[in-house]
């Protein structure tokens, strides 16, 4: 009898491992509710490729941030983006500015990426966590995930134990060193990314201040 309710309460905690926690998810791309400027981003356990703790915010204080929230490193229009952006990493470092990618990927898939730089930072919010706080999640419909999980190998998270997925709205938020927001992009249609130069534009315009 004890030894069944031992194994029981295992179970349970492992699957509340395993699980991540849902709290603020839209019912579809459109509907999701992003931070605005004039709001701070709360402070966020995140993880690097080698699956080590970051306190967002201890790296908000170090420079003016340009976070870049994307779906993964299976998304084409994502890893364009990435690119992009590295295109003109020189100029927002002249600008007093570092670049700090988050997307659902693991920390061995960001371990892949060819992006090394110590102002060009990729981390994983693989619980979700970040997204959901910025207002970004959203949960995809069944045929969606299906199609993603069939013809991309896309491994989802799942939601409180659910088979119900979830992935952020590709955004771009420009973040003073004490958290708060000046900027903010983001698109449900997520073919739709902001140009390189309004960028500069923003971050321009923050370092000013």
């Amino acid at each position: 009898m004890l030894r069944t309710l031992l194994v029981s309460a295992l179970l349970v905690l492992s699957s509340q491992t395993l699980a991540a926690t849902a709290h603020n998810i839209a019912d579809s791309a459109e509907h999701v509710s992003p931070l605005l400027p004039g709001l701070t981003i709360p402070d966020v356990d995140l993880k690097d490729q080698n699956g080590t703790t970051v306190s967002l915010k201890k790296r908000f204080k170090e420079k003016t941030t340009v976070l870049i929230v994307y779906r993964g490193g299976w998304c084409p229009y994502c890893s364009k983006q990435l690119a992009n952006v590295q295109k003109i990493e020189d100029q927002l470092a002249d600008l007093g500015a570092q670049i700090i990618a988050i997307s659902p990927d693991s920390p061995e898939k960001l371990a892949e990426t060819k992006i090394t730089s110590a102002n060009y930072q990729l981390l994983s919010d693989d619980s979700l966590a970040l997204s959901q706080t910025l207002g970004l999640a959203f949960y995809l419909d069944d045929k969606t995930a299906k199609i993603y999980r069939n013809k991309l190998g896309v491994n989802f998270v799942s939601l409180d134990g659910k088979a119900q997925v979830a992935l952020p709205v590709p955004a771009v938020f420009v973040v003073d060193k004490q958290g708060l927001i000046h900027f903010q992009y983001a698109n449900p249609n997520y073919k739709v990314r902001l140009t390189e130069d309004v960028l500069l534009a923003a971050v321009k315009s923050v370092s000013e201040q």
